[in-house]
């Protein structure tokens, strides 16, 4: 019985000598049309065509001799190493790489990558890789049927990046593309593809990092949440004090992948922090200078917003989706707004209990569980006396979704 399984990357260019080798003397071999077709695949070989990879790892489990899985690029980096080395399965995966398709797709533009986060779109995480791309200035995206450039592109409305698209890397077919993503739409793009998404606010240059991905502790990223007044520059609205905003960020919990909605977003503040956690945000607001002021603290930050001049409710209806609200201000009717189109946690506050309790009664009646809590804060003189300077008093209400197995389980 096979215990053994040798898991050849394939980008395009001659195999290695160890992967020609593990080949030779293969008596199965798994992979894509274009892998099983390679002259260096045994003849004789038993072929089986990749595509559950849970289903041939239990072909190659219980085979009688030696077995290779062909992959394109490296197979370790998303690729098929993870699902064979599955402990169901009792395989022991040896490895041969190849250049995976995002360097590839890098090398080809000339850029370099350690900068970038990399995600993986299908039908199901579509949305949240638009998010990353919404919040961060270089994305690649690794698509499939159904969630390429084409998709992307129209998830991405109102939000501008270029694309560099590269189709069939490492083939005689390989095509590379530089448009803008709003003309991506536009276009039939050929399968497999990766696409590398650049463009919103740069933070200031750094030289040399050393962390992949994203760098933090640079003057545009300081240490610390929910910062003073002074750190933006101006003064703010009781609804985004300090203490307020550092327990709005707690019960929302945004992160990586989420799109953050800050309606009636004031300066800019939890917005901005929102978005340095590496949440996607939209900061709406009616006023036209607090819309400035958003874009202002974006740049100062070096952050991405995406800002909209409305007044919600009304301006929501075109939005896309969110996993999380805050509301600085509208009542109930916004908290009702944003409850029809169901994100995971709705945070807002109140200045008295009747504001309150119709905004409970609101997320209750729309099948969210609700917290409510006197929220006070005291600013105290600690160069003089310690005297009181300014005091804070409000409801912070906080709607956390019910799923569905804990509904039916109280009905």
């Amino acid at each position: 019985m096979a215990d053994r399984v040798t898991v050849i990357g394939w980008d395009g260019s001659p195999l290695t000598a160890a992967g020609r080798s593990a080949l030779r003397a293969a008596t199965l071999v798994a992979g894509a049309a274009h892998h099983l077709a390679l002259p260096e695949v045994p003849p004789r070989a038993e072929r089986i065509r990749l595509g559950s990879v849970d289903l041939a790892a239990r072909r190659i489990a219980a085979h009688r001799g030696t077995a290779v899985v062909l992959a394109d690029g490296d197979p370790g980096f998303f690729g098929v190493v993870r699902a064979l080395r599955a402990p169901d399965h009792g395989l022991e995966v040896e490895v041969v790489p190849a250049v995976s398709a995002v360097a590839t797709a890098f090398a080809r533009a000339g850029m370099p990558w350690d900068d970038a986060q990399v995600v993986v779109a299908h039908r199901r995480t579509l949305r949240r890789a638009v998010n990353v791309v919404r919040a961060h200035t270089k994305v690649a995206v690794l698509t499939s049927p159904g969630a390429g450039p084409a998709e992307l592109a129209l998830l991405l409305d109102g939000v501008h990046r270029t694309f560099v698209i590269c189709e069939e890397l490492g083939t005689d077919r390989e095509r590379i593309t530089v448009l803008t993503s709003d003309k991506a739409a536009d276009h039939a793009w050929r399968d497999p593809n990766v696409v590398i998404a650049v463009g919103g606010t740069q933070p200031p240059a750094q030289g040399g990092g050393w962390l992949a991905g994203r760098e933090s502790g640079h003057p545009h990223d300081p240490r610390g949440w929910a910062l003073t007044p002074g750190e933006y520059g101006e003064d703010l609205a009781e609804g985004e004090a300090p203490g307020l905003r550092a327990a709005q960020l707690a019960r929302l919990g945004p992160r990586t992948g989420d799109l953050v909605w800050d309606i009636g977003a004031g300066s800019g503040a939890l917005a901005v922090e929102a978005a340095r956690f590496g949440a996607a945000v939209i900061a709406v607001d009616a006023s036209a200078d607090a819309c400035v002021r958003n874009a202002a603290a974006a740049r100062r930050f070096g952050v991405q917003l995406q800002v909209v001049h409305g007044r919600a409710p009304h301006v929501l209806e075109d939005l896309p989706e969110p996993d999380v609200v805050r509301i600085g201000g509208g009542g109930a009717p916004v908290v009702q707004a944003c409850v029809d189109r169901r994100p995971e946690r709705i945070v807002t506050h109140a200045q008295n209990r009747d504001d309150a309790e119709e905004m409970v009664r609101t997320l209750a009646e729309g099948d969210y569980d609700v917290e409510c809590a006197l929220f006070q804060t005291v600013d105290l003189d600690t160069a003089g006396d310690w005297a009181e300077r300014t005091r804070s008093v409000v409801f912070l209400v906080t709607g956390r979704r019910r799923e569905r197995a804990t509904r039916d389980a109280r009905h």
